[in-house]
């Protein structure tokens, strides 16, 4: 038997490029990836293990400095590192920033070398790869550590020693297939600190519901769900969430565009038939590069056989890809009526959150009520009493008495089954608005280890905790997960681009705001160019929630009269400080936050983190507004 890297010599392509190598049956890396895009990963996790380290998860501040300098060195972009950009885009100070009268860069720089430093002599002292900040400069260095790798292999060793010798990210230095020939290697003996795993990545397709009544779609949708989140605990497997499979839902399209689309490399597809308590269930695996098929399967079933039938699917897919199906799979027992109710519940949350999840509640509880004992009805009832409680149109006991039975669905489903990561993110908002920072954390950090692949749960994490506790960087690398596993989702992208632009990082917000991109054009100085855009919007409603960037703009463009006259018709306190913070009105814009408090730490506190209530920070008004709202300074 040929060994690992022998495996991978035979099977270097043309240029360097190391051809996939799907028959391996080791399947745990990545297949198909040119060097350099190996080893710029590489970089790229080893800088989330140094900011999700406790030195950087608690400093926004240098956090953001970090991740600034390395990714621009990252993109070849070096020469834009230079203390006055960073002053500008890390530290927000003005254009015509002077180093000489300000040293805030140098001051930042000396302590992010000794932080960087503390954690590899630290948390980091066995990573393979060291990011440095060099005395005298901004541009980062990463190179591999001299802690040399503890293989017994010698041939893994030899090749592992080659690379820490011959790999110099600094000066952009790239190793051809050799590197890659590691990768397989290291990945094939379970090892490799910066990459443990590389999950493969797979999409579900929507069920294709044969039969002629529409009525019927939301079977086909919930069981396509509840596919989704079955395969999204297997170890091994990167699964693309709901919302971006959806998005073909009534295409006709070939696996491999579909695949390319949703960056998957496998793509699971079928049909479903139902006649009374007859299933009729068609599934197919097909590998995107050559539209193969991996595996397929037919089931004539009952419908209370639904359950077997999502498992056997699983079981399918985890043989055909050579993986471990692994514990804590979901087992559950219910009624026919009960699974189609909470099916009916499923296939509402793909539609509009509020509409949806006002729809989906009372399904939910009729599932509950039809069997007392099923778990996922109590976890689903919870999730969308969750998204509901953060709407301005309810009052204070409205969202109190919503918090409080979201709490207690969730620990219900926690009870019936505590591998239940949606009722653990549930849990999870509960703390959050009882301001429990640490039991909400707990919460979601639970939720993102059963399904890491879970979008939703990751976007709760950073609005529910992460942006009220200013720990907005961090907020940052949540939503970038989630969209890894949900791009084609306008509300995971919505969220990528509100995060961007509270870390600053306005031209990569842009890329991925809603066009045309009001809050760019606001930010750069172009409230002249918004503001006829925003009038056809709200069409003289300006009631309307979101209203307040109509107000904002006018009050950027100096159109004082109509700014003021927004913000008496708006009734929400959040848009109204929005606008007179825009009018310089500091006052008036502390008066309004004080009558948002009753919405919460959650809501008033992720807010604040929003761009345009920057000119706010310092003020010590600010600080007690916080301390009122229970979040720390």
């Amino acid at each position: 038997m040929r060994s690992p890297a022998r495996e991978c010599k035979s099977r270097k392509g043309r240029n360097g490029v190391v051809t996939p190598l799907h028959d391996i049956e080791n399947k745990r890396y990545s297949r198909g990836v040119p060097a350099e895009e190996l080893e710029l990963q590489a970089a790229r996790r080893q800088l989330e293990l140094v900011l999700t380290s406790p030195e950087f998860a608690r400093n926004e501040r240098l956090s953001r400095f970090l991740r600034f300098v390395v990714e621009r060195h990252l993109e070849g972009r070096d020469s834009e590192i230079k203390e006055s950009l960073l002053a500008i885009e890390v530290f927000g100070r003005p254009p015509g920033y002077d180093p000489k009268q300000d040293p805030i860069v140098r001051t930042e720089a000396r302590r992010l070398r000794v932080r960087l430093s503390d954690y590899y002599l630290a948390e980091g002292k066995d990573d393979l790869l060291v990011i440095e900040l060099p005395k005298g400069g901004y541009v980062p260095v990463i190179r591999p550590s001299q802690r040399k790798p503890e293989i017994r292999t010698p041939l893994i060793t030899a090749h592992a020693e080659l690379q820490l010798r011959r790999w110099r990210l600094g000066t952009r230095v790239w190793v051809g297939a050799a590197l890659a020939c590691l990768v397989v290697a290291l990945a094939a003996m379970g090892w490799w600190r910066v990459h443990p795993e590389a999950p493969i990545p797979i999409a579900v397709l929507p069920l294709i519901n044969l039969n002629q009544d529409p009525a019927n779609d939301y079977f086909a949708d919930g069981l396509t769900g509840e596919i989704i989140r079955n395969l999204s605990i297997i170890d091994g497997l990167a699964v693309r969430s709901e919302t971006s499979s959806f998005a073909f839902k009534g295409k006709q399209q070939k696996a491999r565009e579909a695949g390319k689309e949703l960056d998957a490399d496998y793509i699971l597809e079928g049909s479903v038939q139902r006649s009374g308590q007859q299933l009729r269930i068609n599934a197919q695996l097909v590998r995107v590069r050559d539209d193969f098929p991996l595996w397929s399967a037919r089931y004539d079933r009952e419908l209370t056989d639904v359950f077997a039938i999502q498992d056997e699917i699983s079981r399918g897919i985890v043989n055909s890809l050579r993986l471990k199906l692994g514990r804590g799979r979901r087992r559950y027992e219910t009624s026919a009526e009960a699974y189609d109710l909470y099916l009916r519940g499923r296939a509402f949350e793909i539609r509009p959150a509020f509409l949806g999840m006002s729809e989906a509640i009372p399904l939910f509880e009729e599932t509950i009520a039809k069997d007392p004992s099923f778990a996922p009805g109590y976890a689903g009832l919870a999730v969308a009493y969750g998204a509901l409680s953060g709407y301005d149109r309810f009052d204070q006991a409205e969202r109190a008495d919503q918090v409080s039975k979201m709490r207690a669905a969730g620990e219900r489903a926690i009870q019936l089954d505590p591998l239940l990561a949606e009722a653990h993110q549930a849990l999870g908002i509960v703390y959050a608005n009882d301001a429990q920072w640490e039991q909400s954390e707990k919460s979601f950090r639970r939720a993102i280890e059963l399904d890491p692949n879970s979008s939703p749960v990751r976007e709760s994490f950073a609005g529910s905790l992460l942006l009220p506790l200013n720990r907005t960087a961090e907020a940052l690398a949540q939503v970038q997960l989630a969209a890894k596993s949900d791009p084609l989702s306008a509300q995971v992208q919505f969220s990528l681009a509100r995060e961007l632009f509270i870390n600053g990082r306005f031209r990569e917000a842009v890329a991925h705001c809603e066009k045309p991109c009001i809050e760019g054009l606001l930010l750069s100085g172009k409230a002249v160019e918004a503001i006829p855009i925003l009038e056809a919007r709200f069409n003289g409603d300006l009631s309307r929630s979101s209203s307040g960037e109509l107000g904002r703009a006018y009050a950027l463009a100096g159109r004082r009269d109509e700014a003021e006259r927004i913000a008496k018709i708006q009734w929400r306190p959040i848009e109204q400080a929005g606008i007179f913070v825009a009018l310089g009105d500091k006052d008036r814009a502390f008066e309004a936050l004080g009558r948002a408090i009753p919405l919460g730490a959650v809501r008033v506190g992720r807010d604040l983190t929003y761009p345009e209530f920057v000119p706010l920070r310092g003020d010590p008004r600010l600080r007690v507004l916080r301390k009122q709202l229970g979040l720390p300074e």
